[in-house]
């Protein structure tokens, strides 16, 4: 029940203070446990966009991205409905949100990986890699400890869609519009000052697509294969992070890895399992307050079910929280009666809730079980 706990309150926590970047910081040790986290748009990122953009181009875009993501999670998610955003993030599965500097093998070679808490698996694009589009690849003829995996491994069992033409366990999978074909491997991957010898990934041999973060992915998630179980002993399936913003590209954040140096004061809400995505981080979401007062939404529009798949999750890579549309409409109409009448709503893309004059917003606040 403590690992279970512990996942979500240090999941959703934003105690860290952010960093202001200048490119000199990009190549800044990391200590301890404690990894840089850089926002896709930073500096430090491959990621970084060639020319600046406006806010709102930038929102625009954010969320035409954002729904590929969405189409990701809901087949076991009961939004089957239209859903409507009302919050701001970003999404991972066609561009990379987040980055964090892994070394890889022996000696050590750096990748500026996305992390997604919705997947398990770790992969990289390798030397030879056929559509690969990023110029830093890794090369594990470089490395004293790689190994590749045999089709008996028990991890070839744990990969979607095996394959097993030759000696070594191969995969192949989508990720937003992209596919990727790996071999199955083993090395060192270094978090910050912690060794983790034999972790398991994907080496990427060949890609279709340009979704695919350019050096890589660590996934974070509940699966077998994810950073959490690969490092149980190590960091006893306990993290927590501080995200930099869109708006906060020049900053960054952080990842802490275990329960060592976690902030002191936390809140926790509980995890829920569902087996339908045993992989995702559910929790219970009760309510939702606009100003001093609770909203009236159904229940059934927030509910947990693990029959069919419906409930609440916290996601690091989804651009915008989202609700299904009863609850949205609630909570919608209660925001544009605090600010008041007289205000005229305009819409911008799909946002249907634009002000631009500016208000008075009121405090909106999630209530979770716990």
């Amino acid at each position: 029940m403590k690992q279970t706990l512990l996942l979500l309150s240090l999941a959703f926590l934003s105690l860290s203070i952010a960093q202001s970047l200048n490119v000199n910081q990009c190549d800044l040790p990391n200590h301890g446990s404690t990894l840089q986290v850089f926002h896709a748009n930073s500096p430090c990122s491959p990621l970084m966009p060639p020319k600046a953009m406006s806010w709102e181009d930038t929102v625009l875009q954010l969320q035409e991205k954002d729904q590929a993501r969405l189409q990701f999670l809901s087949p076991s998610l009961v939004a089957k409905k239209s859903v409507v955003p009302i919050a701001s993030g970003r999404q991972i599965i066609q561009s990379a949100t987040y980055v964090v500097k892994v070394q890889i093998g022996t000696p050590a070679q750096s990748m500026l990986m996305a992390v997604d808490t919705s997947n398990d698996a770790a992969w990289v694009p390798c030397s030879g890699c056929a559509g690969c589009s990023s110029s830093v690849l890794f090369d594990s003829a470089n490395s004293a400890s790689f190994k590749s995996l045999d089709c008996q491994a028990s991890q070839c069992k744990q990969v979607p869609n095996p394959t097993c033409g030759g000696y070594t366990c191969a995969f192949n999978m989508t990720y937003g519009g992209s596919t990727l074909l790996a071999n199955l491997s083993q090395d060192t991957f270094t978090l910050a000052t912690d060794p983790i010898p034999g972790y398991t990934f994907g080496c990427i041999q060949a890609t279709t697509g340009t979704s695919l973060p350019p050096q890589g992915l660590l996934g974070l998630s509940r699966g077998p294969l994810s950073l959490l179980s690969q490092s149980q002993s190590l960091y006893q399936s306990t993290f927590s992070y501080c995200l930099p913003n869109f708006r906060s590209a020049a900053f960054s954040g952080s990842l802490r890895l275990g329960p060592v140096g976690q902030p002191k004061n936390i809140k926790y809400t509980p995890l829920l399992k569902n087996p339908r995505r045993s992989s995702l981080y559910y929790v219970n979401l009760m309510g939702i307050r606009v100003g001093s007062k609770i909203v009236d939404i159904p229940p059934s529009a927030l509910a947990f079910n693990p029959t069919n798949g419906a409930g609440t999750i916290f996601d690091s890579g989804t651009v915008f929280t989202r609700l299904v549309e009863p609850a949205y409409v609630a909570v919608r109409d209660a925001f544009r009666k605090r600010v008041g009448g007289n205000a005229t709503v305009t819409s911008l893309g799909g946002f249907d809730t634009c002000y631009t004059v500016p208000i008075v917003a009121p405090t909106m606040t999630f209530m979770f079980d716990g």
